[in-house]
């Protein structure tokens, strides 16, 4: 059944309502006060319903008028949502957008730009692909990422470096490698379990730092965070990872003779740069512009 009613008209009851009347309603409608009156009375007339009511000087809504207010905003809400992503997409706004980001990199940061980005383009759906090393990496080459932040520019890619993150060696207070009464060496963590996170590529060729006689390998950062906090083995997060654990004394660096941190540096790195679309370019500005904004914030408070 197709409505009588025009959005116009619809528009024009809202407009009474919010504004307050139907001469301020014609000033924000831009119209003449007569053609607002005139759209309303026939939008009552058209349903045989009666949406005002006078009292005192003025209108107020009858319950069926209240009714019917609440669903005519929702009417315009959605009107204005299918007029806008239909400008997004003859404006070459891509339909998806999917980006591969290594674990390493602050995911409560990356879900800001998120966040920021899609109040520009609500109708872009955004597909997020929690990488490990090599799984970054292949991503890009397999171009089921658009998008990636890694440790490394892959050759034949364009990149730039948007921050560098501490990653530190911790294991749990009461860990025997905390009581050794020195600092640790690589033969010590040799001797012990070691949790680490399994590669997301499919190769997983990349070797771990320490080849340790014990290992248990998972498939989350989460799974991992939680063994090492329970005290079953010692790994490697960056800092940002384990605030919370630290906080709570889960958690404590090693102290290490050699290879106790080490800085990594994170690219922002495009699978296509020049072919890429403008919600891909968008969210690559919004990336790094919120990261160079926390980094400046962290170096203001004198975190790393």
């Amino acid at each position: 059944m197709s409505p009588h009613v025009t959005l116009e008209q619809w528009q024009a009851l809202v407009a009474v309502v919010d504004a307050g009347g139907y001469a301020q309603a014609s000033e924000a409608l831009h119209k003449s006060q007569s053609s607002v009156t005139y759209a309303v009375q026939k939008l009552q007339s058209q349903l045989g319903v009666k949406a005002f009511e006078i009292k005192g000087r003025k209108a107020v809504l009858t319950p069926t008028g209240q009714l019917l207010y609440r669903r005519a905003r929702v009417l315009l809400e959605e009107a204005g949502s299918v007029e806008k992503a239909a400008k997004s997409l003859s404006a070459g706004w891509e339909a998806e957008i999917r980006i591969a980001a290594e674990v390493l990199f602050p995911y409560s940061l990356l879900l800001k730009s998120f966040d920021r980005f899609s109040r520009e383009s609500p109708h872009t759906r955004i597909e997020l692909f929690e990488s490990v090393i090599g799984g970054t990496t292949e991503a890009l080459v397999n171009r089921t990422a658009d998008l990636a932040i890694s440790p490394e520019i892959p050759p034949g890619f364009e990149g730039e470096a948007i921050m560098r993150t501490r990653v530190i060696l911790v294991a749990h207070p009461e860990h025997p490698l905390h009581k050794l009464g020195r600092p640790v060496t690589l033969r010590d963590l040799r001797e012990h379990r070691q949790i680490i996170v399994r590669e997301s590529d499919s190769r997983r060729a990349t070797k771990p730092p320490v080849e340790a006689t014990q290992r248990w390998t998972v498939t989350n950062m989460s799974t991992s965070i939680m063994a090492v906090s329970m005290g079953m083995g010692y790994a490697r997060y960056t800092e940002d990872k384990i605030r919370s654990e630290q906080r709570m004394g889960l958690l404590k660096p090693l102290e290490m003779r050699e290879q106790g941190m080490m800085d990594v540096a994170l690219h922002l790195v495009y699978a296509d740069r020049d072919g890429a679309g403008p919600g891909v370019r968008r969210l690559g500005e919004i990336i790094r512009e919120d990261t160079t904004t926390e980094c400046a914030k962290g170096r203001a408070d004198g975190k790393s």
